[in-house]
């Protein structure tokens, strides 16, 4: 029986997308790129070398120019590193001003009174919390629930993130199911420690690797309504 929804952060309890596009028409209003390939990009190439930030191989900065540098050249469009820093700041501004959905709040709401409720996000430990802030999140998640890669050394989809939750919540694995966007991170990770994965696959993403989610939905409405099973047992 599954007594836990742990849930990703970053395009899966809000739209991702929204804060880039907002940062490039404030930087470039006169432009005009294809911004859902170019955001798609930057998680990509992101996600590449995320691992190596996290050890320190890489820093941040570094990897911000990368992601950037290399997803904007994929669309036409240059920048040298000090314009991806720039963008990386005003993208930041942006995400300081995200919010969920009426629809996701009420239902945490609904939701926390009958399971627990956890988060696991990859990122620096400030930039995440400044976005479970601007989310409101811990109205309904509790502070102690919140597993940030960046205060544990350890990032998804690496088994060890899944298994702090475990020993933090008492829970054994199959107890919990977690959801999130990414199919490598997310359902591989949560696959990988013996999880319940919901796979939100809202960009229509392929699966990259042999990991086979419990179940898949591609809106925040599927989600909702499958949650809501998955919380009354059923």
């Amino acid at each position: 029986m599954i007594k836990a929804i742990v849930f990703d952060v970053d395009d899966t309890l809000y739209d991702l997308s929204g804060p880039f596009k907002e940062a490039f028409h404030e930087l470039y209003p006169l432009e005009e790129l294809d911004l859902e390939g170019a955001f798609l990009a930057s998680r990509r190439y992101s996600d590449s070398v995320y691992a190596k930030s996290l050890s320190g191989e890489m820093s941040m900065e570094d990897m911000y120019v990368y992601r950037f540098q290399n997803a904007f050249h994929d669309y036409g469009k240059n920048m040298d590193a000090q314009e991806a820093l720039h963008f990386q700041e005003i993208y930041e501004k942006h995400q300081h001003m995200i919010h969920m959905t009426e629809a996701m709040q009420e239902f945490l709401k609904e939701l926390s009174d009958k399971m627990v409720l956890g988060i696991i996000t990859n990122g620096p430990s400030g930039h995440q919390w400044d976005k479970i802030r601007a989310l409101e999140a811990t109205r309904w998640i509790p502070k102690d629930h919140v597993f940030i890669s960046g205060e544990h050394g350890v990032a998804k989809p690496e088994r060890r993130i899944f298994e702090l939750v475990q020993e933090k919540l008492k829970l054994q694995p199959q107890e919990f199911c977690y959801v999130g966007d990414s199919y490598e991170n997310d359902m591989e990770g949560a696959k990988g420690a013996g999880w319940n994965a919901i796979w939100y696959n809202h960009r229509n993403h392929r699966p990259t690797g042999s990991a086979e989610p419990d179940y898949m939905v591609r809106s925040e409405k599927e989600l909702l309504e499958l949650l809501s099973q998955v919380a009354s047992g059923e």
